[in-house]
């Protein structure tokens, strides 16, 4: 990961507790204008980064998987839903099927996804910080400062306007 991308993160690391109020602050508060200067922050962050860059989302994380998402992934690898699970898939504590490990078994030596073009929702929709009602995700947004650098950034901008 390039250093500056790297940096990003670390300083979510250490901006951890003022993080963590913000998210406070904007629940209680629910600005209205929250999910348009958010957007804003999210198209202008993938102005500069360069997800293949980085992809410490695929190395660190598992999406969770829907059954919709088993089925369209196994369709493109050309086995059974229940071959995909028993293969690739574990249950987690929640009862979501996810990887059971990082990283990402799809995520190849150059960042690049194997099975993009069938990735789970939940790797089309990372970091989430481009959907509506903001406000309902914050805390996985959190939890994202410290895997996205683009969610760090939006972090950084987002105490300073609040």
């Amino acid at each position: 990961m390039k250093e500056d991308l790297r940096s990003k993160i670390d300083a979510a690391r250490n901006n951890r507790q003022e993080n963590q109020a913000l998210v406070k602050k904007l629940k209680r508060s629910k600005p209205k204008n929250l999910d348009d200067q958010v957007h804003g922050m999210h198209h202008k962050a993938f102005e500069t980064i360069d997800c293949l860059e980085c992809a410490n989302c695929c190395k660190t994380t598992s999406p969770t998987f829907y059954e919709r998402d088993i089925d369209r992934l196994a369709r493109h690898l050309k086995m059974k839903p229940s071959v995909f699970i028993e293969q690739y898939l574990v249950i987690d504590e929640d009862g979501d099927y996810v990887y059971p490990e990082a990283p990402c078994p799809f995520l190849d030596h150059e960042n690049y996804c194997m099975v993009y073009d069938s990735r789970p929702t939940a790797c089309r929709e990372y970091p989430h910080t481009d959907r509506k009602r903001f406000h309902q995700i914050l805390n996985l947004s959190l939890k994202n400062t410290e895997i996205c650098p683009a969610v760090a950034g939006i972090f950084e901008k987002l105490r300073e306007n609040y």
